[in-house]
């Protein structure tokens, strides 16, 4: 039926050229239609090898397209190519026409032949007014062949002065009609001259010396335009023997020579009238034509045998002159120095092949001066003795170098020793050892040892990397990786130590109130090679970054949780850390209580009494603070809760902390240490029964204790009474000891006057001052 879509069956080609001629007719059935609109034949010209592409006229889409192409002198057609809009199909036979394809209705011909000349018949199936109408469209293409390249032949290529000569265009192919043009190049003339002749023969009649010189001939038609190569006509006389000559000026036993890059001209007179033909041979290889043949920059390839031949093609007369060039070089690029390491010693390693001749190579070091040889040379140094930075020169010598060419080498050991560390493969199938002891000359070698000393893998230069297969098993294994170099003993190392990771939590139970953020922390304190750490939630799902309500804070070695909105119902269980790496993983658990929010009655347990902070003053230092509170009216209650809050702008800054829990409902104080003295805290305090809290508490920060001055009066008079006592008894040791320092009194009843008389035992009167300040 009309606008029903039914699954297509490959097309048959005889059955759509009469399926063309078909429509619908008002009881739906199929039957032949009036004669159809045809199109106007229109002409359309192609290029052989390239496409063409043939419309089928215009208007809406047909249903059915189907090409057929009748050639020149034949009245039968024969299928193309059919298309319904979804599929299509070209005959197996239009290939002869070229790349046959269909896009929409046109017919496209790519890469086309000279088989195409003749007439295409586009047929399109339309539906108008429930009736299938068919319209033809006919098209004639007509194939152009391009020109091809044209090639001058000439009669004669050497005439005598006086002859007549033929120079003919042949082009193999194209479309008439074909235009030639010539165009004549002399030797030494401005340029070329473009001929009078447009026809495929060009002749010279009689020739004279004016024809000397190259022709070049033009071929074009409607499609393209060509030149052949240019064809020299020689007109010529007989000549002498050649005289060659070069500069500069160098001989040697068989012949000349020059240096590398020089400019070397070759010259070559042979008395003829008119002058000869001069063709430069080199190696029996022409490689020019003229009395001069000049080398601007001479290279390694212009050694060789260098002839000169003048040649009279009308006497026939050929006379010649050979030499011998020989062209001196240095060797490519610079000589290259190189050191290996070897047990006890180093290689130096100079090389500088190719040159003509040889260049001559002699290793120079510090102490002494090394073997001399042409192109390699080769020096084994001991490293005992040899000092850190030592430089060793190579020079290079060669006679078309003005100056010698150096090379050098500096034997230094690197610096510091090795380092070592380990990384894991994605998903941990692999871990890779690597060590690392970079610079030096020679380059450090490494290699990696398992706990028995034996080798793992082959050693390597400056970086050595070792895979391991991960298991379990590999945990508290070492593995040690060795260096060496000549200037180092003895050999270091370092070492590492594969192990799973271990984890701590900041607090193992966090407890906060329902709408509030939580904050779950856990640092990774060990594990080699890195852990990664995820959260699982208490359904034992990770959470990920993004995951709704929850945030990840990394930061280096420590991952914190921050569970924003807190709910009892979702949020509340037992969270874990985890770490993992290939070696093997750890976990430790959090315990996260959502209370329930503003005194809520929550699992049945009614909400318990409120509290109020009573006194909040710092301790020693500010590292500790001292809490007193009451509780205001009737209410059960199992445990209180303190909460702190930091001030800060990092990740958890002003949300709410568990600072102490679980505190015995019958405590009306606590004591809370761990503080930083830099940060402001505040705090707050909760009634618990169960799992309902109680209203919080007024947020209060805390406060200096106040000054009393009596305990301190108290202490500074005990300190001065003891230091007075301690003095005291200092001062009558010392005036025992030392009579005649201090002053004394004498006798009232037996003066004297003689000193020698006063008794040693005296009383000695001694006023001491004791103050004690507060």
């Amino acid at each position: 039926m009309v606008g029903e879509r039914v699954q297509h069956r490959p097309f048959d080609l005889p059955l759509l050229l009469h399926l063309c001629l078909l429509h619908l007719g008002d009881s739906g059935q199929p039957h032949l239609t009036p004669l159809s609109p045809v199109e106007e034949a229109v002409s359309i010209q192609g290029v052989r090898g390239n496409s063409v592409e043939l419309d089928c006229g215009s208007g809406p889409a047909p249903l059915v397209v189907l090409w057929s192409f009748t050639p020149l002198g034949s009245l039968v057609p024969r299928p193309v190519a059919v298309t319904d809009g979804t599929s299509s199909k070209v005959e197996a036979g239009a290939s002869a026409l070229g790349v046959v394809s269909l896009r929409n209705s046109s017919l496209v011909l790519g890469d086309l032949q000279e088989g195409a000349r003749g007439h295409f018949l586009c047929q399109a199936l339309h539906v108008s007014d429930a009736q299938l109408h068919t319209t033809y469209f006919y098209l004639t293409l007509a194939v152009l062949v391009p020109v091809s390249k044209p090639q001058v032949q000439l009669s004669d290529p050497s005439p005598v002065e006086g002859a007549s000569a033929v120079a003919t265009c042949v082009v193999r192919e194209g479309t008439e009609p074909v235009t030639f043009t010539w165009r004549h190049q002399t030797p030494r003339g401005p340029g070329e001259t473009r001929l009078g002749v447009t026809e495929p023969l060009l002749w010279l009649d009689p020739v004279d010396r004016t024809h000397l010189g190259w022709y070049v001939c033009s071929a074009s038609n409607a499609v393209n335009r060509l030149s052949s190569d240019g064809v020299f006509l020689d007109v010529i006389y007989g000549p002498e023997k050649p005289v060659i000559t070069v500069e500069p000026l160098g001989f040697t036993e068989e012949g000349f020579w020059a240096s590398e890059k020089e400019e070397v001209t070759l010259s070559c007179m042979a008395a003829s009238n008119p002058p000869s033909h001069y063709v430069w041979l080199r190696d029996d290889a022409q490689v020019h034509t003229g009395p001069t043949y000049v080398i601007a920059s001479a290279g390694r390839t212009h050694t060789g045998l260098y002839t000169c031949l003048a040649h009279n093609t009308h006497l026939d007369i050929r006379t010649q002159t050979t030499v011998q060039l020989t062209i001196y070089y240095p060797p490519a690029g610079q000589p290259s120095c190189a050191v290996l390491p070897i047990l006890g010693a180093v290689t130096l390693l100079c090389a500088w092949p190719g040159g003509l001749p040889t260049a001559q190579l002699r290793w120079e070091g510090p102490q002494k001066t090394g073997p001399t040889a042409p192109s390699n040379v080769t020096w084994s140094h001991a490293a005992v003795g040899l000092p850190n930075g030592s430089v060793f020169t190579c020079t290079s010598q060669h006679p078309a170098l003005a100056l010698p060419t150096l090379c050098r080498v500096k034997i230094w050991e690197p610096p510091k020793s090795p380092i070592c560390w380990t990384t894991a493969t994605v998903g941990d199938q692999f871990i890779m050892l690597s060590c690392e002891w970079p610079g030096g000359e020679p380059p450090a070698v490494l290699r990696w040892l398992d706990r028995q000393q034996q080798p793992l893998g082959s050693a390597s230069s400056s970086l050595a990397i070792h895979l391991l297969q991960a298991q379990g098993d590999l945990a508290g294994k070492e593995f040690t990786c060795q260096g060496s170099h000549p200037l180092r003993t003895p050999d270091p190392y370092c070492r590492l130590q594969l192990e799973a990771p271990h984890l701590a939590v900041a607090e193992s139970r966090v407890s906060v109130l329902e709408g509030e953020e939580a904050w779950l922390e856990c640092v990774l304190q060990e594990g080699t090679p890195p852990a990664q750490l995820l959260w699982l939630s208490p359904q034992q799902q990770q959470v990920e970054p993004g995951t709704s309500g929850f945030v990840l804070h990394p930061s280096g070695a420590q991952l914190r949780l921050q569970i924003r909105d807190a709910d009892p119902v979702h949020h509340r269980g037992t969270y874990q850390c985890v770490a993992r790496n290939a070696v093997g993983n750890s976990s430790q658990s959090v315990l996260l209580e959502v209370l329930s929010e503003r005194g809520a009655v929550c699992c049945g347990y009614p909400a318990p009494p409120n509290v109020t902070i009573r006194r909040l003053t710092y301790g020693r230092h500010r590292r500790e603070v001292q809490l007193q509170w009451a509780i205001e009216g009737p209410g059960n209650l199992t445990s209180f809760l303190v909460q702190r809050r930091a001030s800060g702008s990092g990740p958890g800054s002003g949300a709410w902390e568990t600072a102490a829990s679980d505190i015995d409902p019958e405590s009306r104080g606590w004591r809370l240490g761990g503080l930083d003295p830099g940060v402001l805290y505040a705090f707050r305090i909760l009634a618990l029964n169960h799992h309902t809290a109680g209203y919080p508490s007024e947020v209060k920060t805390p406060v200096d204790p106040p000054f009393n001055a009596y305990p301190a009066v108290l202490g500074a008079a005990g300190t001065g009474m003891v230091v007075a006592t301690v003095v005291s008894l200092l001062v009558f040791q010392y005036a025992a000891r030392h009579p005649r320092t201090f002053p004394y009194t004498e006798s009232p009843t037996t003066p004297s006057l003689d000193p020698a008389q006063e008794s040693p035992d005296a009383p000695v009167n001694v006023t001491i001052t004791v103050t004690a300040t507060p």
